[in-house]
């Protein structure tokens, strides 16, 4: 399933197997099951139309969203081999601390609330009638080291619009891996029909406006004073690229 794919079920079992599916990431077929009240005939036929469909998926016993699969990008720089690649919800705790490492030096708003949403819903893909949203990693010998996160609202005036974070551990900088990340961040939108991507950051984050910059985003707007970090009013600098 791609997440331009508008949510349609031709019955209101299978409307309700897929929102627990979603709302949960992943979840064991039975627990499913009892959880939704349904006949285990019933249940299992909507799960294999929603496999046949391509909707969710199954593995062993647990389900969980199906989402278009993307490739891998895989290089080495200075002895560091970096694979790219689509997040899955198994990378959840390493997403999670990746982002909470990065963000330390409380320079990054959005990402850090990203990061209490995700662990709080425990959930790293969305895609349902309110919101769409999805992570590509960088792994080091499988471990997380850096993302990249869109989420997109599922209101028909914002449509065009997608926000971005973007970020990369302190001792996997200069790499490459966050200019990678985020060109395949970009893409994605692309492919999605997406015409705008926008990022906010306080203005003291200044490696990340450089960053931005660099990479042909501009500012958009500065709101004064809209951050309060450390007992200090800081401003927001809100930038974006056309797509």
């Amino acid at each position: 399933m791609q997440f331009s794919d508008e949510l349609e079920f031709a019955h209101r079992g299978r409307k309700d197997v897929y929102e627990h599916v979603e709302r949960h990431g992943t979840v064991d077929y039975e627990t499913a099951r009892r959880a939704l009240n349904m006949e285990p005939t019933a249940f299992g036929h909507h799960v294999a139309i929603l496999k046949r469909d391509g909707v969710i998926e199954q593995d062993d016993e647990t389900l969980s969203v199906a989402f278009e699969s993307e490739s891998e990008e895989r290089y080495a720089d200075n002895d560091v081999e970096v694979t790219i690649r689509q997040a899955h919800n198994s990378d959840l705790t390493g997403l999670v601390g990746a982002i909470r490492s990065a963000i330390e030096d409380k320079t990054y708003i959005v990402a850090e609330s990203i990061a209490d949403i995700v662990d709080h819903e425990n959930v790293l893909l969305r895609h349902n009638d309110l919101e769409s949203r999805v992570f590509f990693v960088a792994t080091v010998n499988g471990d997380v080291v850096g993302w990249v996160h869109l989420h997109a609202p599922e209101v028909e005036k914002l449509g065009h619009t997608a926000e971005l974070t973007v970020g990369v551990l302190d001792e996997y900088r200069d790499h490459g891996i966050g200019s990678r990340l985020l060109e395949r961040g970009l893409e994605w939108a692309r492919e999605h029909d997406y015409e705008k991507v926008y990022n906010s950051v306080p203005s003291t984050n200044e490696a990340a406006i450089e960053f931005l910059e660099t990479h042909g985003w501009e500012t958009e707007a500065v709101r004064k004073n809209h951050y309060q970090i450390e007992g200090e009013y800081i401003d927001e600098v809100m930038m974006a690229v056309e797509l």
